[in-house]
């Protein structure tokens, strides 16, 4: 037998497409979950760092403002020039209160000092020492809150100057020194990850807060302070999210920052990057692993199934399982010039079939869901879905919901609950049916339906008319049963006709009939407002019914959402 030029064996084709077709993937797959996992995992940092650092700001603004509102207390009454014996009780009782406070001065409207009490030191009573210069007085009166720079008592306990002013000069101020041991422990208690921690720094830069209290103590030194300065700033330019920088062990880390208002601090939460992206890491070692088995597994499974497949069978074998599956654009390419490639043809011909029969039995089963099962027939016979695009005309709109669904829903078992509203939309689809109106949407207990749209009929408030009586009456029929098993639920009906631009919205997959409009608000607040065994209409509506029914005016009712009130008609359901 003549070999043709080029001619490649099955063996060695499908060996080599086999193979490709596992290797290939596989290593998309594990540059794809490298590239997803870092984003995910890197996504993950930002939102842990950023809750971390609100989180301490929040405890530190909590604490430090609630420390100005215990203190805005005692300059609410003006002085006099007597000694004020009550006010040294109100302070000694904010000690009691706050013990973060270590030191109070109270000053007059003159900014005399009139008592000063302190944990650590003599009290002072009715000193009267000028204190009207102290920049603490001064910061004050211009700003009524006054925050100084942060100080160490004995050269370990980090303080805060508080200074605030009442609403009237004559009530004085109040100056206190605030013990900030609870922002270390505050900052102290971050832990994220292992070795992850937060400090604080103030205005200028300064370290005020580090889990490492030397560095704090050294934190007005400018070598000291310019490593967290400079992570603050990288984390400021980043402008959201987590930014990256070197700590001052010169380790690469990863940091989020959170402002502290009033003092005008910032807490700043890291994590060494070697420890963040540890999973990654980890994670990227695995996969290499995988690629490399399963290369050579790939290898192994392609060598054996190309002694024991043939492409024609293959193919066919699995075009038939797709087509099984439901995906009836599956079509097979075979050209080898003999039977397999008449069969491939056949299977292609059956498989355009069933796929026109599914995308006929599909486009019903779309239309019937919100139209009429008569106009959907029609479309669908016409081939022309053109009603369905959007445009502007004429519709009535029916709303309609139980009274008393919410409490009934809360009270009962859900079974029931969805037992009662099977009941519910049975009749009400019947009826919806029997009068060739659109249901549009259903939500829990209520429904909006349109008359006129997207079909034209003759007499649209009429038909509207007589379609909510129809659903009264279905309805009270089941809330006589209802009521029986102790259900207390009732039924109301709104309509409201008008101009409005009805069509299709939504997407490739999904789409739904509905109306935009006024006249849909006004439908829906009338609903709301019918009572159980009420149907409310608008005038348009009463107009259109005419003398064929017993339309009743109720007078203007204030409806929400418009200015003025609004002419209201009603209907009994029992009514011819």
């Amino acid at each position: 037998m003549e070999v043709q030029q080029g001619f490649r064996s099955l063996f060695q084709k499908y060996l080599l497409v086999l193979f490709m077709a596992v290797a290939i993937p596989l290593a998309i797959n594990g540059v794809v979950e490298a590239w997803f996992g870092y984003r995910d995992q890197r996504a993950r940092l930002d939102q842990l760092l950023g809750v971390q650092a609100m989180s301490a700001a929040a405890e530190i603004h909590d604490f430090i403002y609630g420390i100005t509102n215990d203190l805005g207390w005692l300059v609410q009454l003006p002085w006099n020039d007597e000694p004020d014996e009550r006010r040294r009780t109100d302070a000694l009782r904010l000690f009691r209160q706050a013990p973060a406070i270590v030191t109070l001065t109270l000053l007059d409207h003159r900014g005399l000092e009139r008592l000063y009490i302190s944990r650590i030191g003599l009290n002072r009573i009715d000193s009267r020492t000028d204190r009207s210069t102290d920049p603490a007085v001064i910061g004050a009166r211009a700003a009524r809150t006054w925050f100084g720079d942060v100080t160490y008592n004995r050269g370990s306990e980090p303080y805060l100057k508080i200074a605030i002013v009442g609403n009237r000069p004559s009530v004085g101020a109040v100056i206190a020194e605030v013990n900030l041991k609870l922002i270390w422990d505050v900052i102290s208690a971050i832990k994220v990850g292992k070795i992850g921690f937060a400090f604080v720094l103030d205005r200028p830069g300064r370290l005020i807060a580090h889990p490492d209290i030397s560095l704090v103590l050294r934190g007005a030194e400018e070598a000291t302070s310019r490593p967290f300065q400079a992570i603050r700033d990288a984390i400021g330019s980043a402008g959201v999210g987590s930014a990256t920088g070197q700590d001052i062990s010169g380790r690469d880390v990863a940091a989020a920052a959170a402002p502290v208002s009033g003092p005008d601090w910032t807490v700043v939460v890291l994590q060494p990057l070697s420890e963040a992206f540890g999973p990654i890491y980890a994670a990227l070692k695995r996969t290499a692993a995988i690629l490399a088995i399963g290369t050579v597994i790939a290898g192994l499974l392609a060598y054996a199934l190309a002694h024991r497949m043939t492409e024609p069978i293959r193919l066919l074998e699995e075009g038939t399982e797709r087509i099984g599956a439901g995906l009836f654009d599956h079509r097979i390419s075979i050209e080898t010039g003999d039977e397999f490639q008449r069969l491939a043809d056949s299977f292609n011909r059956m498989a355009a079939e069933l796929a026109l029969a599914q995308q006929q039995q599909e486009r019903i089963a779309r239309l019937k869901r919100f139209l009429a099962p008569q106009v959907a027939d029609l479309v669908d016979r016409t081939g022309d879905d053109g009603v369905l695009e959007g445009r502007r005309t004429e519709v009535v709109v029916v709303f309609c919901d139980l009274r008393g669904f919410t409490s009934f829903s809360a009270e009962v078992a859900p079974e029931q609950v969805m037992s009662v509203l099977s009941e519910y939309y049975e009749v009400l689809g019947r009826a919806i049916t029997t009068f060739a109106a659109t249901l549009t949407s259903f939500s829990g207990d209520g429904l909006m339906v349109l008359v006129n749209a997207p079909v034209p009929v003759e007499e649209p408030a009429l038909r509207a008319v007589d379609l909510a009586v129809e659903m009264q009456r279905s309805v009270q029929e089941l809330i006589v049963g209802w009521r029986s098993r102790g259900y207390r639920v009732g039924f109301g009906v709104g309509l409201a006709s008008g101009s409005a631009t009805v069509g299709r919205i939504g997407y490739e997959s999904r789409f739904d009939y509905t109306a935009i409009g006024s006249v849909v608000n006004l439908a829906a607040r009338l609903c709301a407002s019918a009572t159980d065994r009420e149907i409310l209409m608008d005038a348009e509506v009463a107009e259109g019914v005419g003398g064929r029914r017993s339309v009743i005016g109720l007078g203007n009712r204030q409806i929400k959402g418009y200015d003025e009130a609004v002419p209201v008609f009603g209907i009994s359901f029992d009514a011819p």
